[in-house]
């Protein structure tokens, strides 16, 4: 599959993005904001070491939304020729005809429209063949099949590369698109002991260039190393323990303070961090530094999907909460400013106390390491959490076997408060980069 392609269609598509706004100038609407995005890419999925799918796709399509004296209609086509594009924006118009009148809705704030385009390195093509792909992923499950005899078996591989353009234009007169690219390995190991106890596992690695996606073999050994330790789980008794969330678990813990200080959450009052500002959330030593225009990075971005400049700051600092995550419809409903936030967060960093997360592992003493949770038992507007988990119980500062068929329980805000520490051995395979995170203390219910 050849990826070199995609940024030569960004100029055609912000010709179509122009014509839509012209289109809808024509039409007396009130204002007009139009999206479009183009991906192609391959996947390649191999189980034992055999391929089983190979998928290629190119798609796209672009989305017009108008307003008309605070009503809002939107229509979308994959078609981009002309006559197609004004037969969207009159269907998006004819929509805002009968639509109810939202003084809170419209575009962003002319004078937030980004002014200054940083080249943030996001757009590494590669020519890559499916048979390339495959042989990633079979080499990852060579690896994974060559650790232990305990895993006689792979649940499957599969090798990504992908790319994107994408274009956002509005009638403030910001018109401005990108290109990007994305590659990824992944690779799930199964192991089974004599008696038939099976486990599972897996391990990944993503990057914008195609020559920093950790090797095949690497990838392997690691989803092959993680379920062989996972093997002979078993209950703990039920009891108040700390608990350490291994990286990719403590990503979703800051994803439920994503979820509350979100603006939808908060004008509908469904946030346990209802007036919540300058409140302190956290201990004084922790803080969550947001950087767009870190160069390279998986979430990076000049602008968001309403044309908002993105801009570094602090979300939390010294434990306190500096600012919620707005768009230009939730900031109006607040009466608060837009933060430029529509579309997600932008690389959002965590403080750390300076160890690494095997020493957590000994300052912990005794508690649980939380490698995988389980159910959706959060309760947003209470902060009320409890999730099946499983991992590994640790007793004088030493892992003594695996754990599995528990709950863990707590509130978000105690679960906050209780940070204890975090490790300096960062996760940067997601928009939110952190190591491990240390909680002072959580309910375990098990046998």
């Amino acid at each position: 599959m050849s990826t070199n392609n995609i940024d030569t269609e960004l100029s055609a598509l912000k010709d179509a993005v122009a014509v839509a706004l012209e289109y809808a100038k024509k039409l007396g609407t009130s204002a007009a904001e139009v999206a479009i995005s183009k991906q192609q890419g391959l996947s390649v999925s191999t189980r034992e070491k055999e391929v089983e799918t190979v998928e290629f796709n190119k798609d796209g399509a672009l989305g017009i939304t108008v307003y008309r004296d605070g009503c809002k209609g939107s229509s979308s086509t994959s078609d981009l020729s002309p006559d197609a594009i004004a037969i969207a924006v009159k269907a998006a118009n004819d929509i805002a005809k009968y639509t109810s009148s939202d003084p809170f809705s419209g575009l962003a704030d002319k004078e937030l429209m980004a002014q200054t385009i940083r080249d943030l390195d996001l757009y590494h093509p590669q020519d890559i063949s499916p048979d390339e792909l495959a042989q990633l992923a079979i080499r990852a499950e060579e690896a994974s099949l060559s650790v232990d005899e305990r895993v006689q078996h792979s649940d499957g591989a599969t090798a990504n590369a992908h790319t994107a353009a994408k274009v956002y234009g509005n009638s403030h007169g910001f018109l401005n698109g990108y290109c990007s690219s994305r590659y990824s390995l992944s690779c799930v190991v199964i192991g089974e002991e004599a008696d038939g106890n099976m486990q599972r596992d897996y391990d990944y690695t993503i990057a914008r260039k195609y020559n920093e996606l950790m090797t095949p073999e690497s990838v392997g050994l690691l989803a092959a190393n993680k379920t062989v330790n996972r093997l002979n789980a078993r209950k703990i008794p039920t009891s108040n323990l700390p608990v350490l969330f291994s990286p990719e678990i403590a990503t979703g813990l800051i994803g439920h303070l994503i979820g509350a200080i979100s603006g939808s959450s908060l004008y509908r009052k469904s946030s346990f961090l209802q007036d919540s500002i300058n409140t302190q959330l956290f201990p004084d030593w922790f803080s969550i530094e947001e950087n767009p225009h870190m160069v390279g990075a998986l979430a990076s971005a000049n602008y968001d999907s309403e044309g908002v400049a993105t801009q570094q700051r602090q979300i939390i600092d010294r434990g306190q909460l500096e600012t919620y995550l707005l768009t230009s419809y939730s900031a109006r409903k607040l009466s608060l400013p837009n933060t430029g936030h529509a579309g997600g967060i932008y690389n959002w960093t965590l403080s750390h106390s300076g160890q690494t997360f095997d020493e957590l592992i000994k300052q912990m003493g005794t508690g649980l390491i939380v490698t995988e949770v389980m159910g959706q038992g959060v309760n947003m507007v209470t902060g009320d959490y409890s999730r099946g988990a499983a991992g590994f119980y640790v007793e004088n500062g030493e892992i003594q076997y695996p754990v599995e068929e528990i709950t863990i329980a707590g509130n978000l805000k105690d679960m906050f408060m209780g940070v204890q520490a975090v490790a300096k051995d960062q996760d940067l395979r997601s928009s939110i980069r952190t190591g491990g995170i240390l909680l002072s203390e959580m309910k375990i219910a098990g046998s």
